[in-house]
């Protein structure tokens, strides 16, 4: 059983960089066109050259930055004035 992990890994590492060759906006892909890459990676998926060269210099890849501050509900400016401009107004 263990010997088709080897397989089983090139495998997934092949359909990741397919699917994530696909969804990647054509603004976001280097050195080559979009469908040139996708050929790439099918072509080359099986010696692991196709998905390592996409992974690595294919897709533009951004610094992960600071997580973004949630702010609960009632604690919130802009929602307290979007529910007081529900409210009717009393006369």
């Amino acid at each position: 059983m263990l010997r088709y992990l080897p397989f089983l890994l090139v495998l997934a590492l092949w359909i990741y960089a397919f699917v994530d060759c696909l969804n990647t906006p054509e603004d976001e892909v280097r050195h080559l066109p979009k469908v040139a890459w996708v050929f790439i990676v099918l072509l080359f998926g099986e010696v692991l050259i196709g998905p390592l060269a996409w992974l690595i210099t294919g897709k533009v890849r951004q610094a992960a930055g600071p997580a973004p501050t949630w702010v609960a509900p009632d604690d919130n400016p802009d929602f307290l004035r979007s529910l007081k401009k529900d409210e009717p107004e009393a006369e």
